[in-house]
């Protein structure tokens, strides 16, 4: 059995990301893919501390932050991920390690040095898909959808400003870059463009 396919959604939070993921499933599987959809955090311990922070708005010190991403990654990886891509299946995650690198960089960390580690540790993806906009619009469509700053811990347009620095200078072969600052059909056809590139 060949190795599955694994793409990540990627960028800023309000960027579409999660409101693209299911055409893109739905894509994938008119083309007779067998996929699994996911996102991260996950739901697992781990996934469940990061969230419950993002939203009290407490941040934890930079360190202690990256090891819970790394160790809700590596169960992610271990239950979900690698059992997929050992199926032959296709996995479209929303967020994947390049949102530690770039979120967790921009708390001030090593980014190279993340990125260094995850691709060590981590499957690579296939294909990772960057929604790119300006940090304001992404906050405004944050408040336009729940009325709030859902993760006050996060949803800084400094903070998001320094995130988007970070995704912007990660150059790797498996990267696509999307504006995603366009109506939501148009952030969708080049989405799917993007899938074209998939072996």
């Amino acid at each position: 059995m060949n190795r599955g396919t694994l793409v990540a959604l990627e960028g800023l939070d309000g960027s579409g990301k999660t409101t693209q993921l299911p055409a893109l499933v739905a894509a994938l599987r008119a083309r007779g893919r067998d996929v699994v959809a996911t996102r991260e955090p996950t739901d697992g311990a781990f996934g469940r501390r990061i969230r419950a922070m993002a939203r009290s708005g407490e941040l934890v010190a930079p360190e202690e932050e990256l090891r819970w991403f790394f160790e809700d990654r590596r169960e992610h990886v271990e239950k979900v991920i690698a059992p997929a891509l050992a199926a032959g299946r296709t996995l479209v995650t929303d967020r994947y390690y390049l949102s530690t690198v770039a979120y967790q960089g921009a708390r001030g960390l090593d980014w190279r040095a993340i990125l260094a580690q995850s691709e060590g540790e981590f499957p690579q993806p296939d294909l990772a898909i960057v929604f790119e906009l300006a940090a304001g619009q992404g906050l405004a469509r944050v408040r336009e959808r729940y009325g709030v700053t859902a993760e006050p811990a996060f949803e800084r347009v400094d903070y998001l400003e320094r995130v988007a620095t970070i995704y912007a200078a990660i150059e790797r072969d498996y990267v696509v870059r999307i504006d995603a600052s366009g109506a939501e059909d148009v952030v969708r056809a080049a989405a799917l463009a993007a899938l074209e590139r998939l072996p």
